[in-house]
Order: C-alpha cells, then structure tokens, then sequence
C-alpha cells in the first residue's frame, strides 16, 4: 500500500469515526502519514540530504 492510499483510507474512516477516542487515534495516525509523505517528497526531491543540518 501506498503512503497515499493509506493516507486516503485514514481519511476515510475519519469521516465515518464516532467514538471521541477513535477519532483521536485516527487523527493522530494520519497526522503521522502525512509527515510521513512530506519526508519522502523532500528526500526524493533532494531536499534533505544523509548529512546533519549543522
């Protein structure tokens, strides 16, 4: 599964969430995988490199 598809299943069972708690989860989760893609698009676009920021 792609960071995408996961992405877009997460939203999914966002919207259909009714207990607070499993929306939290849920939330939290696809915070993450979205941070996530973000790290894979810099690393594939160059703009993280392997060495320290210092």
């Amino acid at each position: 599964m792609s960071i995408d598809q996961h992405i877009e299943e997460l939203r999914a069972e966002l919207r259909n969430a009714v207990y607070r708690d499993e929306r939290r989860w849920i939330e939290d989760e696809l915070a993450m995988a979205l941070a996530e893609r973000e790290v894979i698009w810099a690393e594939e676009e160059g703009v993280l490199g392997s060495a320290p920021p210092f």
